[in-house]
């Protein structure tokens, strides 16, 4: 089957481009967040293509006035790759590794609007995210992750925001491979394990720098993938790259983050630590993730739209749909020479099944 993306020199294996190989959960898919310094907006966008299930699906979330209202989309993909657009929703390469474009476009749910990504810092490789379970292979993907800066205009229910480099940050990453995604298998498992997944996931912005850190972790608190960088804006290499250690205080009652304190470790001791204020919360599901009507690959329809709402002041954040969030932080840094720094950023947090760290033993027992 030939598409568009044949004609240009990307092809990886000697199939077409329509085809990626034989996994069924084989998915690739851009991310983006934005935030305003002080907190008070806040918006993302997902994008997934879905090749062996012939799927695209986007969705677009914006906080405003404490309410995260949440646009959802899904077509057939047709096996069309580069028609990077569903429904309402596209994204658009300008500049690869560096600037790139999202829109909404107006809609029966009064949110619309168009914003431009521009890196801030290098883009980079993350370190392979692959994880087995038995024998079967659930987790096995590449992601490049980058921050930058937004410029344009959303309008959300007939108010404008205006967005300007100078007043929001956000981060953005490109992922591709394996991870569990759409339906779920019909094969059985003997001895099928608890479920269980521990992700902490924290990119943040500074005046002179960006860092990041991430780990996955079993419920023994093993990290099977962590990483960590303090990089300088612009195209410089990393000028800390470590594997970070984060202490994290639960909220209680709950599986989400109170506070949390990373600290990047140096061969001489010595080590820069951040601290982490969660502010308020943004429920990925908006995106999709974990959602029971909208979750990721599902086949929709031809061209299927949908929209809802979470009012931040009343909502059930116990809820199971809920365990996936990001918390907007305000951090403080203490770098090699001692000298505080201030900046924000989001914490990403899935803490599902025991985690003998945390304490928590069963699937959904909340902190003490």
């Amino acid at each position: 089957m030939l598409s568009k993306g044949d004609d240009y020199p990307i092809h990886q294996t000697p199939d077409p481009v329509a085809y990626a190989g034989n996994h069924p959960n084989f998915y690739d898919r851009y991310w983006f967040n934005g935030y305003s310094r002080d907190g008070e907006h806040f918006f993302a966008v997902a994008l997934g293509v879905y090749p062996f299930r012939n799927v695209m699906d986007a969705s677009f979330s914006v906080i405003h006035d404490g309410v995260q209202h949440n646009i959802h989309a899904s077509r057939n993909l047709q096996g069309e790759r580069m028609d990077t657009r569903v429904g309402p929703l596209c994204v658009e390469v300008i500049e690869p590794l560096q600037t790139l474009r999202l829109c909404v476009e107006e809609n029966e749910y009064d949110i619309h609007g168009e914003v431009i990504f521009q890196g801030r810092a290098k883009a980079f490789e993350e370190p392979r995210f692959r994880l087995r379970e038995g024998t079967r292979l659930l987790w096995d993907y590449t992601r490049l992750t980058q921050s930058g800066t937004y410029s344009g205009r959303l309008q959300v229910k007939g108010q404008v925001i205006e967005v300007s480099r100078q007043r929001f940050f956000g981060t953005r990453d490109r992922s591709w491979g394996i991870r569990p995604i759409g339906d779920l298998s019909t094969q059985p498992m003997a001895n099928p394990p608890q479920p269980q997944y521990y992700w902490l996931w924290a990119p943040l912005n500074f005046e002179d720098c960006v860092t990041f850190f991430g780990v996955n972790e079993d419920a023994n608190g093993k990290p099977w993938h962590r990483s960590g960088r303090i990089m300088p804006l612009g195209d410089g290499e990393p000028l800390v790259e470590a594997c970070p250690q984060a202490t994290v205080v639960f909220k209680s009652g709950t599986r989400h983050v109170r506070s949390a304190v990373l600290e990047y470790p140096f061969q001489d001791g010595r080590s820069i630590g951040i601290t982490l204020e969660p502010q308020y919360q943004f429920y990925m599901a908006g995106l999709g993730y974990m959602h029971p009507q909208w979750q990721h690959a599902t086949y929709k329809g031809e061209n299927v739209t949908g929209y809802d709402a979470y009012d931040l002041r009343t909502i059930d954040e116990t809820l199971p749909i809920h365990l996936h969030v990001q918390s907007f932080c305000t951090a403080r840094m203490t770098d090699q020479e001692g000298k505080p720094k201030e900046g924000v950023g989001v914490l990403e947090q899935t803490v599902l099944g025991p985690h003998a760290p945390s304490g928590f033993k069963d699937l959904l027992d909340p902190a003490p």
